[in-house]
């Protein structure tokens, strides 16, 4: 006699999300304060004055790992705040549907492929 056969479990792309949620979140908590502390406060001041040299910075977003950091550190940041703002939505009492997950999840993939076009078409 044959057994039936149960369907496979559907699989989610939760994961996908969850991590990039964490990486940024960590990204974010890690390098955030820094970057707005130099870009925010130090360089206007005078305090880092060779840190804002057009030349400098140009040079190291042509380099391919100053292109990959920058990437990082844009992308994963972009894809924090997606899906920090789609479960804000359910913490609302909004109801998430696929509407609010393709604009919150769309933009940040917006956000990381013009971020790429532009690392990319620095040279």
């Amino acid at each position: 006699m044959k057994r039936p056969t149960t369907p496979a479990p559907r699989r989610s792309n939760a994961p996908i999300f969850w991590a990039l949620f964490g990486a940024g979140g960590m990204l974010s908590a890690l390098l955030g304060p820094v970057l707005v502390l130099i870009t925010g406060l130090l360089v206007p001041l005078g305090l880092l004055p060779g840190l804002a040299d057009p030349a400098r910075v140009l040079r190291f977003a042509q380099h391919p790992l100053g292109k990959l950091a920058l990437l990082a550190v844009i992308a994963l940041f972009a894809w924090h705040a997606a899906h920090r703002l789609f479960h804000s939505l359910h913490d609302l009492g909004l109801h998430t549907g696929a509407l609010a997950r393709l604009a919150c999840y769309g933009s940040a993939l917006l956000i990381t492929l013009a971020a790429a076009a532009c690392l990319l078409a620095i040279g």
